[in-house]
């Protein structure tokens, strides 16, 4: 007779898991300076990939449950519930807290599954897929700065814009969240890799002669 899994308790999962940039944590506070230029890791946020014609019936349902789909290149949009990025076309990143992970209790990545049906598209969990830095201060432009090759001056990437690019050589999703806020999405292995470059480019800040 075979035997039927157990789901895994939430608070059992949540102990086990281990963000891609965990151990970096301790550097990350120590490296920072407070009101100059501040680096954390947001770990275990929920982030779902959809692939649909945001024009078609699918597209429509799908925007329900997001709070939108965006509609040109840096565009976001969103809700309560998740923020979607655009990717592409017809691509597009959902990130949503990670409490909204069916895993833990939550029911986003069902409510996009059961939104698409059986028509054209795709929906996948990606929540493993990358970590979440948030990069902020005064400095935070200039460090980004220092190996992005976008224009990040304000009138051209301005607060509420998510682009794709490479910080640092490392290929990442870049959302400005506010005046001197960005959150980087790179893919959990360059993580490591990835953190320790804005630590070094953050630390001509750390001086107190800086002005």
């Amino acid at each position: 007779m075979a035997e039927t899994a157990t789901p895994a308790n939430p608070e059992t999962l949540r102990a086990a898991r281990r963000s891609p940039a965990s151990h970096l944590a301790p550097t990350f506070e120590s490296g920072s300076v407070a009101g100059t230029v501040a680096l954390k890791e947001i770990p275990f946020q929920t982030m779902v990939g959809i692939r649909v014609d945001r024009n078609s019936d699918a597209g429509a349902r799908l925007a329900s449950v997001t709070g939108g789909l965006p509609a040109a290149c840096g565009d976001i949009s969103g809700g309560e519930r998740a923020t979607t990025l655009w990717l592409g076309p017809e691509e597009f990143l959902v990130v949503a807290p990670e409490s909204a992970h069916d895993s833990l209790g939550g029911d986003l990545v069902r409510a996009l599954v059961e939104a698409l049906g059986d028509d054209p598209g795709q929906v996948v969990d990606l929540s493993a897929n990358r970590t979440t830095f948030e990069l902020s201060g005064i400095r935070a432009r200039d460090v980004l700065e220092k190996g992005c090759s976008l224009d990040l001056h304000p009138r051209a990437f301005r607060t509420g814009t998510a682009l794709a690019t490479e910080i640092g050589n490392i290929p990442a999703m870049l959302f400005k969240t506010g005046e001197d806020s960005f959150r980087i999405f790179p893919r959990a292995s360059f993580a490591d890799f990835l953190g320790r470059w804005l630590l070094d480019g953050m630390r001509e800040y750390a001086s107190p002669e800086v002005p």
